[in-house]
């Protein structure tokens, strides 16, 4: 099973300005919790955002996707990164967020929210995955030959 690992900051944290200078130690126990995932099998991917990056926030009005203020109202909204890992379970994956370090902030909440894969799905809406979708339909991941 997949899961994604959000992080963002808790409503009572401090702005990115008020927040202390960059600690290289902290950072390494980041890196550390990579490798470890990594070297478990587990980790698929695993990225910050970039708060001060441009970015938008897409939504839909009278049927159409347009672009809205933002990318984010409140900086209590801001996504500051995810995992994204492979495990057996719900209980395996809420363990390893429970080890992850903190300290940066971006990251005091950590979501996890399971993935959707073909498994998950009716029949039906795999065969039409499938139609619509060949070559992505049949890519390991989502097929579940990962």
């Amino acid at each position: 099973m997949r899961f994604i690992i959000t992080a963002q900051p808790s409503a009572d944290n401090k702005t990115a300005e008020q927040q202390p200078g960059f600690d290289a130690e902290l950072f390494k126990a980041y890196m550390r919790f990579n490798e470890e995932m990594h070297l478990a099998g587990i980790l698929v991917a695993s990225e910050g955002l970039n708060p001060a990056a441009p970015g938008a926030r897409i939504t839909v009005a009278n049927g159409k996707r347009v672009v809205v203020d933002g990318p984010f109202a409140e900086s209590k909204e801001l996504v500051g990164g995810f995992y994204l890992i492979e495990v057996g379970s719900l209980e395996e994956a809420i363990g390893w967020a429970l080890r992850a370090p903190s300290g940066f902030g971006a990251d005091d909440i950590l979501e996890v929210r399971q993935l959707t894969g073909a498994g998950d799905l009716p029949p039906e809406i795999v065969r039409l995955i499938a139609e619509a979708a060949p070559t992505w339909s049949a890519a390991a991941w989502f097929s579940g030959n990962a």
